[in-house]
């Protein structure tokens, strides 16, 4: 037997993911945004110039297409994430309106170690707001994300960790701060923040190793050095949520790992997930549109929620989802003669947007019991009697009461009924 690749996973019954997608797709609409589809492959070049070099993402987990020959004139990889894809296809489809608020769900791809929560192939839905620089719309969009987690969701145990990393200046000033406090500690650093501390130094507060988190909890923070301007705004971001009831903690060590982020950075995160409790993630990108080939910079805002976490949720809560919304009627051909019939049957039922289906067997009790197993409203009976006088009999799966009707009149039978 040959078995799905390492870091994958099936998905055989879909039914959490269907509704939790359909509730995405209402939340956000309900917001102004607009749904796009974005190609699962693009050119390394793209996540490079945007991600940064030195994130993980880049350096270790992107999926490099390679041709069968060889010669391909361009490097391609499997996308990541999809907030670089989206900006990619402002610019290249030369959008004007502004601000463009889209969301996009699909398969990302990364070559981590899978564990719990973590899969090389994930499900995420991105949101992106691209042309707007009010922090108000900051607080716009993550009192959206928190609507849909507490409202559509029905999550109650979960928190929203902010934090807000300043302008270019802002975080100029950090680093030499955070340079002088780790050549204090260097000794005690692990071998990934040592190298860290060279090549992007903000990263060292993604580090996982407690010991080195121990130390950063007495490091210097971002905003202790803002400027007159990025101040007003982290301190106008923190008044509006609270004015919108949106409980929130500040984090002063969440930086986000993907480089393009500036000002507003903020987490969801669950105890329900264990270690890895994030479920959704995002912040403000406002040289991203340059950096991608932009005529000029588009200030914006995004965020990504891992649908493959809060499917978990779903889980550890013992949610359960009904799926086909719509009644089930399935035609029971009695015998191979009457299965011409049922085809004509049912073909009708689909004019009528009706949900049915034909069930396929020899033996009267096999059918019935297969009705039964798919949670059939109605099953409609075609035996001999039923072919000769063009007849059907309709039988009531929850009562057993049997009615016959004309073949001619069954949809519009059982749509009034």
């Amino acid at each position: 037997m040959i078995s799905r690749v390492r870091g994958t996973r099936d998905i055989v019954d879909g039914i959490a993911m269907e509704h939790l997608c359909m509730l995405l797709e209402k939340h956000l609409k309900n917001y102004r945004y607009s749904q796009i589809y974005l190609p699962l492959i693009e050119s390394t070049d793209l996540f490079k110039r945007s991600l940064g070099q030195e994130t993980d993402v880049v350096s270790k987990e992107m999926f490099v297409v390679t041709s069968s020959s060889g010669q391909s004139d361009e490097e391609i990889c499997l996308r990541p994430e999809a907030t670089a894809s989206t900006v990619r296809a402002f610019v290249e489809n030369g959008i004007q309106q502004t601000p463009w608020k889209v969301f996009t769900i699909g398969e990302m791809f990364r070559y981590e170690r899978p564990q719990k929560g973590r899969f090389r192939q994930f499900y995420q839905c991105s949101m992106e707001v691209i042309g707007s620089a009010c922090v108000a719309e900051d607080v716009l969009f993550i009192q959206m994300l928190n609507n849909f987690f507490s409202q559509q969701c029905g999550f109650l145990e979960y928190g929203l960790h902010i934090n807000y990393l300043g302008c270019h200046a802002d975080r100029s000033a950090l680093k030499e701060q955070l340079h002088t406090f780790l050549e204090e500690h260097i000794s005690a650093l692990c071998d990934t923040c040592k190298k860290r501390k060279d090549t992007n130094i903000l990263r060292i507060f993604d580090c996982k190793s407690s010991e080195c988190q121990k130390i950063y909890s007495n490091a210097p923070v971002i905003t202790s050095v803002l400027c007159a301007e990025c101040d007003y705004e982290w301190k106008q971001l923190q008044n509006n949520l609270e004015e919108l009831s949106v409980t929130f903690s500040h984090n002063p060590c969440l930086v986000r790992g993907l480089d393009y982020y500036n000002k507003t950075v903020f987490e969801f995160v669950s105890p329900l997930l264990g270690a890895q409790s994030a479920f959704c993630g995002g912040g403000r990108y406002d040289g991203l549109v340059q950096a991608v080939g932009g005529k000029e910079d588009q200030p914006s805002i995004g965020a990504a929620i891992g649908i493959d976490r809060v499917l978990m949720m779903f889980e550890v809560l013992g949610k359960s989802f009904i799926g086909n919304s719509k009644p089930l009627h399935v035609v029971l051909p009695l015998s191979q003669e009457e299965q011409s019939a049922a085809l004509q049957i049912v073909s009708e039922l689909h004019k009528h947007d009706l949900c049915a289906d034909v069930l396929f067997d020899k033996s009267i009790k096999n059918l019935m019991r297969k009705a039964n197993k798919l949670g059939a409203k109605v099953a409609l009976l075609l035996g001999s009697q039923e072919r000769e006088n063009g007849t059907v009999t309709v039988k009531n799966m929850m009562t057993g009461q049997e009615t016959v009707v004309k073949q001619i009149e069954i949809a519009q039978f059982l749509k009034n009924n």
